[in-house]
């Protein structure tokens, strides 16, 4: 019966539309039990939780239709830090006092149909007590459908409004239908929540979908009593639990736990009565953010009086932080930003009043402003900026802070708005800067909190952008550029694409760091509407009339849209056609870097360029481009990125040019992290040299001479439509990014370094600088404190029960130092002195400095309102402290240096690191009463195991190597409990070092969670130590540390400890002596071995290490030289492998086979080869070769009999006896005992031997442990140096030899080193280096088995060519080889052939890399080779050729080439008003100088105005004029050729090239067309002649060809598209060639055959391609024109 009773209701209840709500009768009150229980922490039991609990009872009657009152009844509030569940909770009976009034007001709320409409409160009730109250009505809050039992909808809450589900069933006993519901929070179409110092980071959905690191739901369960109108809700239980976790959630995870209970109680029958005052609205169900904004949710503060406590705050701060940073300073700088933050603007003005004069309080006040973050910090900077109580110092400083910490609103960017337009603000370029940067900024911070950012606020900037360009005001173009960039607008598209160079002649006529700098202005717009950039950076990439630079730029504004793959394939396509080399190395290896990115698999590819993409689009382009040298554009990318932790880092750098010089034109490096799925780009920097390089370098006195222009302008018009290229504006600039905001950049140019030189040499600043010496010679002392709000990042979000979530991120940090600097000086100085005086006194310096640090960063997750705070907080905490006191002493007329630095007071830890986490909970009304529980309980604290472990390590002064002492190694018994137990770690490690009198330890010590789980967050929980500390060692006190240097005559009277020669360098004992020399020499006559045979005695090394003496330094060596010296070397190559097998291997041999057969090991067969197939020539020694040149050609030149090394030695092994030391050092420390302790080094030179010695030797007189190294330059081919250390000089010791040679025909150079044993430590550590040499860079070698020098290791370097080297590494069972290793730049081998490294070493380095950077052109026979390298067969007709000039306006040179009847050169340099003319005349070389002779006997000729250098070279002739563009202009009998220096590249043009490395547009004529035809472009830079009467022409002109014929069937006249060389009139051939040339045909009617058409011919299309001629020698007649 009872089933159909409750059949028919429920069927009733069906029938009626409204009745599923709840329904509160009228003229009743409904009484129910309201209990919310917050908990934060670790999931797990016995583990300490942070919370509180609210509990009341709730009434609920009806006034009126759909008006509701709600009313709390006996509240209560209760706080929990504890164990739990172990631990009871507290009552806060103050704070529940302190509220209880609100509580206890009724409040008015809209309801119908079971949904929660507006809410109406009395004044006074704050919004924390009304979001209270919202948790309780959002339990009342049900969208019951009468049609479905299981549906979903998107439900509005407390919360937002987020994904729910719905559950409806029957209990059919009870009579009651039971409702449940579940709030996805993660699917919310508007979810509250507030980030704060997340405005810079790009998020990543697909990130947190896949790693989860931060989700939340809340499950609602209902029992529902059916009522005559609708339902009555008899329970409600809600049970939300939101989890956090930096790292991905299999790490683990905190969370927070929120429980509400509604239980039905009883039905009164009298109605809430309201309370008599005015009902305002507040608002919906939906959580409104109040004052735990602007709290902090580190610390409550109870603010009595406000201005009191900032005074008493700030007092703290400036007294406890003048020496040294106090340890709770960060927490005091974070009180004092808390208390700026709710004070008023009128009280910050008072404080300013009270302390603008005294410097330390200033200095507090404004670090502290910026970090208010409020309008309020803007008005005030901007207040007394304005009223000049600020300098520019402080101004910027102030507003770059505040720029990055203020959160923006409307407010704040109209502040910056005013700021922008304010006359004082423009005037000075340095504040206009920052405050138009900070203003785009401002702007972008803004736009991300919303979803349609107004285009108003761009407004005015776009304003001032169109009337910069009408004004043509470059400079403003750029500034506005760069804010437009900032803020990423997508309305600012518009403006930007009309700057960009697609857009109408204005746009292009724009300088070209315009355009640079409006491409990436769309990086951050690209962020936002990727598919609005892909369009465009598409278009301009493909933009081949377009400079180089710019679509490298769009490259990279492409790739950070993310395109597709088929862009992607797109792009790969575009790059095979490419003829720009630049532009494909930049994007080919864009593509390839990416292709190596780890990040795109763990989860990032919303962030990153897909990597699959890229890796199909290098499939398709050819791998050749691999090879493209350094000198052309490159993109490198880079990351790392952990996927269970979420953490990650990137690197990028863009290296750009423009021509193939060796320094890019501009480099571009940023820097990204990765953290908790969000991604941020950190720094960004980004520097240009264009021009630069070439400002320092070049003549500046060619600037304004107007004569030199006009001459060459007149030499070259007559070229065919000639374009001069456009100057490169001398410029360097750099620009920085901090999260992907532009705060700061600077150009520099001639202007600036003129307005430098001249503030520089003012009187004002010169007076300055003396004041500042004078000060010193007097004493200074000061002191700063520095403090930074580093970080400070939050994310706030409501509970079910109305209370806020936060989790948030804080590091401050303080810094201070204090200094105290004098300088005395000997003799004294005049009151009027010269700088220059003070190189002639001995200057004194005493220096103390204290500097000390301390950082503070909290992590926290719980409650946080002003009023009440329940959180777990994980702090860490640093400090540092290192005092010094040094005093230091320079006497540069006497070469004297000494530094001492002397004993200072030392701190218990010079650093210490502390990290604690726990659970707290407090409130404002008892903050005495707060509640602080570790996370960890102290009785879950016994250990598992505990290690100390103090180890001491002694330096003995008696050996310089330290042997280590085990003072005390406790280790106790493992104590085996039950679980839970915290994993506990301490170790400490002590060092004891006599040499300076300290004993230094390092602690380390852990209690924290991983007995739970073994993951990263429950290791981070607990406590953490890590501290460093120095003491004094207990009788072994240091009086003070020096150290000495001595340069010149005097140096060996700072020796401390004599050397003499019989305690120095005995060889051992007579009889054992004796008895070595023998075998070495019975070996030597039975094996016939080298010089490099190995030997296991100290001497036989030293005479088998010898060479034979060399001294010629010619590398010319006839043919019968070297067959005899190759015969030689196969002679005792033979020998050699017969004795190999007779003597048996040394001990060091052994322990070298051992050392590197593990390496070797595994090798496969196929790769061991050996080392004749691979080299079959041997080394060819350069000073053996030169020897037996000498011999051949009867010029023997011996150095004499002592020029082996040993016999040098020998003659005297100790050079301390014949000569005195040019250099003395002392390292000592002076002990209070007056023992000595320390190290002295004498350095020895013999000019006689070219020897050098070094002796370092222990001062302590007990200590016989010698360092001895002696080196001889034996010839300029070869070094040889010994190095022997130990007692005496005899434990160990080392032969190295540097020698260079020839591998076959290619030079080499080689480092043999022999050695008599191999410390254990050595193998030991080489073991473990190779085990970490990632298997890619082995993956080269070749490992072939081979039987060297037993106990000689060698490497050998090998110039194959100009780019490319091998390596040869031989081990006495190995050789390894690295063949065909690119280099970046070409080597010059023809001067590394004749080059002795050893003689002018850093000249002949500096001559190597100018030639290296020089691009070179050559004619040799009938063959020309470009400055690009591009060899081709050229005919030269009998005419003026344009070799190279400058080809910017500012025609720095030129040269020219003529060819005499007699097919001889003669070539003329033309550079400023200079002309230089070289020739032949018959078999001499001529050098004519503006008409006048030079002998050749007078040569070198250095001219005297200009830096232009004439010397004889070789067969031939040279001139240098680096300064002026010209590296080297050689000209001899049978060929010619031209360098440029290296910043010329790109800038030149002729014959022979624009040296930019585009060896794909080579062929370029005057007019920059791009020819086909090798044979057309050589033809274009003759220079055309005006008279066939003038015999120094070349009576040839260049002129359109004409082809009449049927095209199609049509008669039509055909018009050659490029001229072609045709003699003057009056003139015929007597050589001609043929050339394909194309025509472009029209009608026979056509009008083209006149001179204005014919001039713009070359601009039509090819309609045909046919064989034409053109004239390469012209014999003119008596009567021609």
């Amino acid at each position: 019966m009872r089933v159909v009773v409750l059949a028919l209701t429920l069927a009733f209840v069906a029938g009626q539309p409204h009745n599923l709500a709840p329904d509160f009768a009228a003229g009743k009150t409904y009484v129910y039990k309201y209990e919310a229980l917050l908990l934060g922490g670790l999931p797990e039991k016995a583990l300490a939780r942070a919370g509180l609990k609210v509990s009341s009872k709730v009434l609920i009657s009806s006034t009126a239709q759909n008006i509701y009152m709600l009313k709390l009844v006996e509240p209560e509030l209760y706080e929990y830090s504890g164990v739990w569940p172990k631990d009871p909770l507290t009552p806060a009976t103050k704070v529940t006092s302190a509220l209880a009034a609100q509580f206890l007001t009724p409040i008015k709320f809209e309801y119908s149909n079971g949904i929660v409409g507006n809410i109406f409160a009395p004044e006074g009730i704050s919004t924390m007590v009304l979001n209270v109250y919202r948790g309780i009505l959002n339990l009342l809050q049900l969208n019951i459908k009468k049609t479905q039992n299981v549906y979903e909808l998107q439900e509005a809450g407390v919360q937002g409004v987020c994904k729910t589900l719905y559950s409806i069933s029957e209990d059919e006993k009870a009579e009651r239908i039971l409702l449940t519901k579940t709030r996805d929070l993660n699917h919310c179409q508007d979810k509250v929540v507030k980030d704060i110092g997340l405005a810079y980071t790009k998020k990543c959905p697909k990130c947190q979908q896949d790693s989860k690191n931060m989700r939340g739901s809340t499950a609602y369960n209902y029992v529902l009593k059916p009522v005559a109108h609708g339902v009555l809700i008899l329970e409600a239980a809600v049970n939300e639990l939101i989890q956090f976790s930096p790292f991905n959630e299999i790490n683990g995870a905190a969370q927070m736990e929120t429980k509400q209970s509604l239980v039905f109680l009883e039905i009164q029958g009298a109605p809430i009565v309201p309370i008599e005052a005015l009902y305002l609205h507040c608002g919906s169900l939906k959580y409104e953010f109040s004052t735990e904004l602007l709290q902090m949710p580190i610390q409550l503060i109870n603010i009595t009086n406000l201005e009191a406590q900032i005074v008493e705050v700030l007092n703290d701060l400036v007294a406890h932080n003048m020496e040294r940073v106090h340890e709770d300073a960060p927490l005091k700088f974070l009180e004092l930003i808390q208390l700026f933050r709710v004070a008023p603007f009128e009280d910050l003005e008072w404080l300013w009043s009270q302390y603008r004069s005294q410097p330390a309080y200033r200095q507090w006040i404004l670090d502290t402003i910026p970090a208010i973050g409020t309008p309020a910090a803007l008005k005030f900077i901007k207040v007394k900026y304005l009223a000049d109580d600020l300098t520019v110092a402080e101004a910027s400083q102030a507003l770059i802070a505040s720029v990055h910490m203020v959160t923006a609103s409307t407010e704040a960017i109209k502040l910056f708005e005013a700021l922008a337009f304010n006359n004082k603000i423009v005037e000075n370029p340095v504040l206009r800067k920052i405050v138009f940067l900070g203003y785009g900024t401002m702007i972008s911070k803004h736009c991300v909190e919303l979803a349609v950012c107004p285009a108003e606020l761009i407004k005015p900037i776009r304003d001032l952008l169109t009337e910069a360009v009408t004004k043509d005001e470059t400079e403003d173009i750029i500034l506005l550029l760069k804010v437009l960039g900032n803020t990423g607008h997508p309305a600012s598209l518009k403006p930007i694409t009309k700057i960009l160079p697609i857009h109408g002649t204005q746009a292009a006529s724009l300088p070209m760091r315009v355009h640079a700098e409006a491409i990436l202005a769309l990086r951050n717009i690209a962020k936002k509407e990727p598919r609005m950039i892909q369009e465009l950076a598409l278009q301009l990439y493909m933009d081949k009339a377009l400079h180089p630079e710019l679509r490298m730029l769009a490259c990279i504004v492409l790739f950070e849209t993310r395109p597709p793959m088929g862009l992607v394939i797109t792009l790969a396509n575009i790059v095979k056609t490419e003829k720009n080399l630049q532009v494909v190395s930049f994007t080919y290896s864009h593509m390839k870097s990416l292709t190596r990115s780890t990040a795109t698999i763990h989860a990032l590819v919303e962030l990153i360029i897909n990597a699959a993409a890229c890796n199909v689009a290098i499939k398709i382009l050819s791998p050749r481009l691999d090879r493209l040298s350094l000198h052309f554009s490159k993109a490198v990318y880079m990351d790392i990125y952990n996927n269970p932790l979420m953490l990650g880092a990137s690197a990028s750098a863009f290296f750009i040019n423009d021509a193939a010089t060796i320094l890019p034109r501009s480099i571009v490096a940023k820097t990204r992290a990765y953290l908790t799925g969000a991604a941020a780009d950190v720094l960004e920097v980004g520097i240009r040299t264009e021009g630069l390089q070439e400002v320092f370098l070049k003549n500046p006195t060619l600037i304004d001479n107007v004569d030199r222009i006009t001459k060459m302008k007149r030499a070259i018009k007559a070229l065919s439509q000639w374009k001069a290229l456009p100057n490169s504006t001398p410029l360097a600039s750099v620009y920085v990014k901090f999260f992907g905001q532009e705060i700061a950049f600077a150009n520099l140019d001639k202007v600036l370094i003129k307005q430098a030189i001249v503030l520089a040499t003012r009187t004002s600043v010169q007076e300055m600088g003396a004041n500042a010496i004078k000060a010193l010679l007097s004493g200074v002392s000061f002191h700063f404190a520095k403090p930074l709000l580093a970080t400070e990042v939050r994310r706030i979000l409501p509970t079910a029960a109305g209370l806020p979530m936060e989790l948030s991120l804080y590091t401050a940090a303080v810094a201070a130092a204090a200094v105290q600097v004098k300088v005395i000086t000997t003799p004294a100085l005049p009151e009027n002195f010269h700088l220059a005086q003070l190189l002639k006194t001995d200057i004194q310096f005493e220096t103390e400095i204290r500097p000390s640090v301390a950082v503070n960063t909290f992590a926290v997750m719980g409650v946080n309102t002003a009023i009440l705070q329940a959180a777990v907080l994980s702090r860490a905490i640093l400090n540092s402290f290192v005092p010094a006191k040094i005093v230091a002493r320079l006497d540069i007329n006497e070469g004297y240096f000494k530094i001492e630095v002397l004993p200072v007071s030392l701190p218990d830890n010079i650093a210490a690191v502390h990290i604690d986490t726990v659970a707290v909970a407090r409130n404002i009304e008892d903050l005495a009463a707060a509640r602080i529980t570790p996370i960890i309980p102290a009785k879950v604290l016994q250990p598992i195991s505990r290690e100390t472990l103090t180890s001491d390590i002694v330096s003995s002064a008696a050996s310089i190597s330290k042997s280590s002492e085990i003072i005390n190694q406790t280790v106790a018994a493992p104590i085996f409990i039950a679980r839970p137990k915290a994993f506990q770690f301490e170790k400490k490690y002590c060092v004891k070092a006599l040499a300076i009198g300290l004993n230094g330890c390092f602690k380390v010590a852990t209690d924290n969670a991983a007995f739970i789980r073994d993951i990263a967050l429950y290791k981070l929980s607990g406590k953490h130590s890590i501290v460093l500390s120095f003491k004094p060692i207990e009788g072994e006190e240091i009086e003070r540390l020096e150290m000495e240097v001595q340069i010149g005559t005097k140096a060996a009277e700072k020796l401390i400890k004599q050397i003499t020669q019989s305690e120095e360098f005995v060889e051992g004992r007579p009889a054992l002596t004796k008895l070595k020399r023998i075998l070495v020499l019975s070996q030597k006559n039975v094996t016939s071995s080298s010089s490099t045979s190995s030997s296991s005695s100290h001497s036989s090394l030293r005479s088998s290490s010898s060479s034979s003496s060399s001294s010629s330094s010619s590398s010319r060596v006839s043919s019968k030289a070297i067959s005899a010296a190759a015969s030689a070397r196969r002679l005792r190559s033979s020998s050699r492998l017969s004795s190999s097998r007779a003597v048996s291997k040394s001990s060091s041999a052994s322990s070298l086979a051992s050392l590197f057969s593990a390496s070797s090991s595994s090798s496969s067969s196929s790769a061991r080869v050996s080392k004749r197939v691979i080299y079959p020539h041997k080394f060819q020694k350069n000073h053996k070769i030169q020897a037996l040149t000498s011999q051949a050609t009867g010029v023997f030149k011996s150095r004499s009999s002592a020029s082996s090394f040993e016999a040098i030695y020998k003659q005297n092994q100790f050079l301390a006896n014949e000569v005195a030391p040019i250099i003395s050092v002392i390292f000592r420390a002076v002990r209070a005992d007056k023992k000595i302790m320390g190290y002295q080094l004498a350095v020895y030179l013999d000019n006689t031997t070219s020897r050098l010695q070094i002796i370092l030797a222990a001062l302590a007189a007990d200590n016989n442990f010698k360092l001895c190294a002696d080196g001889v330059l034996l010839s300029k081919h070869k070094v040889t140096a010994e190095i022997a250390w130990g007692a005496e000089c005899k434990q160990y010791y080392r032969m190295f030899t540097v020698e260079t040679g020839l591998l076959g025909p290619s030079p080499a150079a080689r480092l043999r080193v022999a050695l008599n044993a191999l410390p254990s430590a050595f193998k030991l550590y080489a073991k473990k280096i190779y085990d970490y040499i990632p298997a890619s860079m082995l993956a080269g070698l070749i490992k072939g088995k081979d039987e060297n020098s037993a106990n000689q290791l060698s490497f050998t370097l090998v110039a194959t060519s100009d780019r490319t080297i091998d390596l040869i590494w031989k081990m006495p069972t190995r050789t390894v080889y690295k063949l065909a290793l690119h280099l970046p730049i070409a080597m010059p081998l023809n001067e590394i052939k004749d080059l002795t490294l050893f003689d002018g070493l850093s000249d002949k380095v500096h001559y190597l890399f100018a030639k290296a950077g020089a691009a070179d052109c050559s004619f040799v026979k009938d063959t020309l080779t470009t400055f690009n390298n591009r060899r081709y067969k050229n005919k030269m007709p009998l005419s003026c050729y344009v070799l190279a000039q400058d080809c910017t306006d500012e025609l720095k040179f030129m040269v020219l080439l003529k060819k005499d009847p007699f097919e001889q050169n003669h070539i003329n340099v033309q550079i400023a008003d200079i002309d230089i003319d070289l020739y032949l005349n018959n078999t001499d070389m001529i050098v004519k100088v503006n008409g006048m002779e030079i002998p050749i006997n007078n040569l070198p000729y250095q001219h005297p105005t200009a830096n232009i250098l004439i010397r004889p070279k070789g067969e031939g002739i040279s001139l240098y004029a680096a300064s002026h563009g010209l590296q080297e202009v050689y000209l001899d009998r049978n060929s010619w050729r031209v360098k440029v220096v290296d910043w010329m590249k790109g800038q030149t043009c002729g014959l022979c090239g624009k040296a930019d490395g585009e060896i794909r547009q080579e062929y370029r004529t005057p007019n920059g067309r791009l020819t086909k035809n090798a044979v057309t472009y050589a033809h274009s830079w003759v220079l055309p002649a005006e008279s066939c009467r003038d015999t120094t022409e070349c009576r040839m002109k260049l002129e359109f060809v004409q082809l009449e014929r049927q095209v199609n069937g049509q008669e039509s006249r055909s018009y050659s598209v490029e001229p072609m060389l045709r003699c003057l009139p009056g003139c015929f051939p007597v050589k001609t060639i043929a050339v394909t040339v194309g025509f472009h045909c029209l009608p026979a009617d056509s009008a083209l055959n006149r001179p204005e058409s014919l001039s713009s011919i070359n601009d039509n299309s090819v309609d045909l391609r046919e064989k034409a001629e053109a004239h390469l020698a012209c014999s003119c007649t008596a009567q021609c024109a």
